[in-house]
């Protein structure tokens, strides 16, 4: 088996929390539109816009934020006061500053991998809000190449592996997201790591390759260090 030699990390809720400010600010929102529908039906209105305007708007906080004022004029039909679009555009300002918070172990794992390994950040959404969010998790040192995508697919880490390391076969990618971060890196002949978080993204939701012989899952990233001497040193 040839050797691993690049490990590639996702950054939003993999190496530090994200989902959450997402959510928080869904139940903000629904908050807002109170008087023209029920919470639960302005979520499934907001996924519809999110859903349609991806290609569009791509992933991220501004794509997001532009999915709810689209949501607001339908809910309200076309009758949203301007007070409420400059809330909602208050509420998207508020998710582009909000604080760092990086995930237990993220911190120690990166740092006793560094050196023994290529690392590569590969994430996806906004350029100025990962860029933002890498300088303030303060782990930006530690990875030897950094690649802020458009979206993540086979093609995608085919290409950073390539340039970043010595092809996908030698490399292996850990994220909490299936869709994104393992089924695809595993698509390119890579390892693909799960690492589950609570909130996932149910745009992100596919069912795990659980046949896939390079296919794993980790509770933690506590785990990935212990996990990658099995797979390098079998036996």
């Amino acid at each position: 088996m040839q050797s691993l030699t690049t490990i590639g990390f996702d950054a939003d809720d993999t190496l530090w929390q994200n989902e959450q400010f997402f959510r928080m600010t869904e139940k903000r929102f629904a908050a807002m539109l109170a008087d023209h529908a029920e919470a639960g039906d302005i979520s499934a209105r907001l996924l519809e816009a999110e859903r349609r305007n991806l290609a569009v708007y791509g992933f991220g906080i501004k794509g997001f934020t532009l999915s709810m004022i689209e949501t607001a004029i339908e809910v309200t039909q076309g009758r949203v006061p301007t007070l409420v679009i400059s809330e909602i555009l208050d509420a998207g300002r508020d998710m582009l500053s909000h604080p760092i918070e990086p995930l237990p172990h993220a911190r120690e794992t990166v740092e006793k991998l560094a050196g023994a390994f290529r690392l590569v950040l590969i994430t996806k959404g906004d350029l100025f809000d990962q860029e933002r969010k890498l300088a303030g998790s303060g782990l930006g040192d530690l990875f030897d190449a950094v690649e802020i995508v458009s979206d993540k697919n086979a093609a995608t880490y085919a290409r950073v592996f390539s340039r970043h390391g010595d092809g996908a076969s030698r490399s292996m990618m850990v994220g909490n997201s299936l869709k994104s971060d393992v089924v695809p890196a595993i698509e390119a002949g890579g390892w693909g790591v799960h690492v589950p978080h609570e909130l996932t993204w149910v745009l992100e939701h596919v069912e795990a390759p659980v046949e896939a012989p390079r296919f794993r899952q980790i509770s933690d990233l506590a785990q990935l260090p212990g996990l990658i001497e099995a797979i390098t040193n079998p036996g």
